[in-house]
């Protein structure tokens, strides 16, 4: 499988609070993309690991991912080392991203930042020859992403670019809303988290409001970059 754009999220909900408008966008374009959570976001108060899962299925059916893997790490304490690096870049060199979006380098929640690190070393390391790494017992050639962004999550983070995704924030909010058991639900009685307010779920609206206030559009989600961006032409910044 050859894919443009792989999405990597820490838990389950991650990609869609973060940077579904943007994979809706380029799905819409005709951009293959596909899913990887690294946990099952097994320590969340709310709901179980079989409720997140089959959320998960029909958020990325929603956005129209082409596939979406789960590395099954532990929530709240994979690390970013050697074992964990191997098995992401097998399915770094499985996809063969051109671009991969992940998490913020920094964040509230600590995982966060941890996956960021864990993905960039990772993406390096997939391009290197003599990393050696198999998937259903076969040799991977190496392959690197050309491009690896990070969404913003929970912190107001100074976004090095912006996605203009107004004419796919319905989508955005049916793939966010997917996840019945982690946010506003007045259907559900269980424990209150930072994530389960109504004020939270209506930020995920008025935080791309606001981008896009920035930039003149209606909606946007915004990505910074570890490395210098570069562009062909400077009439391609719009």
């Amino acid at each position: 499988m050859k894919i443009d754009i792989l999405a990597i999220g820490a838990h389950p909900d991650d990609i869609e609070l973060s940077c579904a408008g943007t994979l809706a966008k380029e799905i819409a374009h005709g951009k293959q993309v596909a899913i990887l959570d690294l946990t099952q976001g097994e320590l969340a108060t709310r709901g179980t690991v079989e409720i997140r899962a089959k959320e998960a299925k029909n958020a990325a059916n929603i956005l129209g991912a082409t596939a979406r893997y789960n590395l099954n790490f532990d929530d709240g304490f994979f690390e970013n080392n050697k074992a964990h690096q191997l098995q992401l870049a097998a399915y770094i060199r499985l996809l063969k991203p051109d671009m991969v979006l992940c998490n913020a380098i920094e964040d509230r929640h600590p995982d966060h930042g941890r996956a960021a690190a864990l993905v960039l070393e990772s993406c390096f390391l997939s391009g290197l020859q003599q990393v050696k790494t198999t998937h259903e017992g076969q040799s991977q050639d190496a392959w690197r992403p050309k491009q690896v962004y990070h969404y913003i999550q929970w912190n107001d983070a100074q976004p090095d670019f912006v996605v203009d995704i107004s004419a796919h924030i319905d989508t955005k909010l049916e793939a966010v809303n997917a996840y019945a058991s982690q946010f506003f639900n007045p259907k559900i009685s269980e424990p209150e988290t930072p994530i389960s307010s109504q004020n939270f779920l209506d930020s995920v609206t008025y935080r791309t409001a606001n981008l896009g206030r920035l930039i003149g559009v209606a909606h946007a989600e915004g990505f910074t970059a570890a490395r210098l961006l570069a562009v062909d032409r400077i009439n391609d910044l719009i």
